[in-house]
């Protein structure tokens, strides 16, 4: 039982990104429950800790409307109350200027890509996200 233990303890650090330690702060706008667990997980593991998660793109705006400021925001497309284009589109409008990537399922229609990039979006990402793809966004906030 102890080897398996030191096993998957092996595994986790096995996959953790170059990245592990940094100081951030992520919020996660994502209507999607599992998928903001699994995004909270992987930040977790490139050793992301400060993190916040959010259902909706209304409640990212009100978020800094309230004062709090983040260095990176994952932000899903298709959302009910606000999406991800209008609330990128807001925060923007608002004065944010921290990265902002684009994390969707739905890359069928490159309009509706092109649309979103336009909102204001520092890159595009499709789901789902991987410790390897968190650690190029990662990268990408450093430079």
């Amino acid at each position: 039982m102890e080897d398996e233990r030191r096993d998957k303890d092996k595994d986790k650090h096995a996959t953790k990104s170059d990245n592990s330690g940094t100081q951030l702060k992520v919020l996660i706008v994502d209507d999607d429950k599992v998928v903001r667990l699994t995004h909270k997980m992987l930040l977790d593991r490139v050793g992301v800790k400060d993190h916040v998660a959010v259902e909706n793109g209304k409640e990212a705006v009100e978020l800094h409307n309230n004062g709090q400021s983040f260095d990176l925001i994952l932000m899903d497309k298709d959302m009910p109350v606000m999406n991800g284009t209008e609330a990128t589109r807001t925060l923007r409008s608002m004065g944010v200027s921290c990265k902002i990537f684009g994390v969707s399922s739905s890359t069928s229609n490159q309009i509706y890509v092109k649309e979103f990039v336009e909102a204001g979006l520092n890159g595009f990402y499709t789901k789902p996200l991987t410790v390897k793809i968190l650690g190029e966004i990662l990268e990408k906030i450093k430079s």
